[in-house]
């Protein structure tokens, strides 16, 4: 056994974070379903750009699409610390589950239960949690990325009405939601805080899936276009109050980017894995290619960085879970732990060489996957600007 940081004890060679014994069964959980049901899959998958509704309504079942929400809203009642454990072992099998995990959880059902009343918990967190819907939360538009304050799309009152126009961009669980959480100009004379959020129903007249991009990696998860054309829906599916929607969303992306933090910790472990796999394998000169001190340094490198991103991510999920303001170490997170897994899926290919270009291997998918951390849910640069923020106030 190895003692965690933490005062609490985990297998040897078990990530550091799994400081119960609660927290180490549901990692055990999680790893053994997707070495089952995920990993045979995830190249097939990956090539076709297949969407896996199958696992996704198995991990709905498992509690997984709804790992924050309390159970009397058909969710897991867990925390953030367990949601982590939830996305990064998904994750270290294929990305793409766990963005579409991540995606639904932190964004659509956590919005709709931290701003929606009663009745739409009742409505759309309960149905969302267990799994029986998959969510969608349409941020992104084509001329308002980073700058998301800038979106056109419009919401109108008319009578008991919303009427919506415009388009969302790289919408993850675009063309398989259920229920999509968009935001909207209500007032253009208010700038952020004359942005609104709403609830929008598969099948709603004047909504529909764009677009499905054709993307570089994650390619089984669905990214796609959402196209609004005088959509009319009830006014009671305005999701808290009208005007502060941008900020609700804003305090939706703390949650959001500590579950990309997370993804990235599962496909940099997955990468570090493969290289020591493959390197312990691998001999040249007449030894494994391990028991050169260049390769070693760069092993040794990888694990520190590996290990240092998973602190980041711990601390700012034990702050969630304690209530606190996270938006300072949710972006530290997220910024360090996508950076260090980009470094660490391009190492894994050098170190797999020529096997590292080729499909035969699994580096080259998670060089692929990876590079979405360091954008998604605010890129890089994005995160620079709200820690710098944060420590200027």
């Amino acid at each position: 056994m190895t003692t965690s940081p933490f005062g609490a004890t985990a297998p040897s060679g078990a990530p550091f974070h799994v400081d119960t014994t609660e927290q180490q069964q549901l990692r055990h959980e999680i790893r053994e379903f997707a070495a089952r049901e995920i990993a045979p899959n995830s190249a097939r998958w990956d090539e076709a750009s297949e969407f896996p509704l199958d696992v996704v309504r198995q991990l709905g079942r498992m509690g997984l699409m709804g790992v924050l929400i309390p159970p009397e809203y058909g969710g897991a009642g867990l925390g953030y610390v367990e949601y982590m454990i939830a996305v990064e072992e998904l994750s270290r099998v294929d990305g793409s589950i766990g963005i579409i995990v991540a995606s639904h959880n932190s964004l659509c059902t956590n919005h709709i239960f931290m701003a929606g009343n009663e009745a739409q918990r009742q409505r759309y967190a309960r149905k969302l949690a267990s799994g029986e819907w998959l969510g969608a939360w349409a941020l992104t538009e084509p001329g308002s990325g980073s700058d998301a304050g800038s979106a056109r799309a419009t919401a109108v009152r008319r009578g008991n009405t919303w009427v919506l126009n415009g388009n969302k961009t790289f919408i993850t669980n675009g063309h398989y939601a259920d229920a999509v959480l968009v935001i909207a100009v209500t007032d253009k004379t208010k700038g952020v805080h004359g942005m609104s959020a709403f609830v929008v129903e598969k099948g709603t007249p004047g909504f529909h899936p764009g677009k499905k991009e054709n993307k570089l990696g994650l390619r089984a998860s669905d990214t796609s276009e959402l196209i609004f054309e005088d959509c009319e829906i009830p006014a009671e599916n305005l999701l808290g109050k009208e005007g502060e929607g941008f900020v609700d969303a804003m305090k939706v992306l703390d949650g959001g980017r500590i579950s990309i933090a997370a993804m990235s910790l599962g496909i940099a472990q997955a990468a570090l894995e493969a290289s020591v796999k493959y390197t312990k394998e691998r001999k040249q000169f007449g030894k494994a290619i391990c028991e050169f001190q260049g390769i070693q340094w760069k092993l040794a490198d990888m694990t520190t960085q590996l290990d240092a991103a998973r602190l980041l991510t711990l601390r700012a999920a034990q702050m969630k879970d304690a209530g606190m303001r996270t938006t300072r170490e949710s972006s530290m997170a997220k910024l360090f732990a996508s950076e260090t897994a980009v470094k660490i899926c391009d190492e894994c290919v050098q170190l797999h060489g020529g096997y590292g270009f080729i499909k035969d291997y699994p580096a080259e998918k998670f060089y692929r996957d990876v590079k979405l951390c360091t954008i998604g849910e605010g890129t890089s640069e994005i995160q620079r600007m709200v820690i710098a923020r944060e420590l200027l106030k």
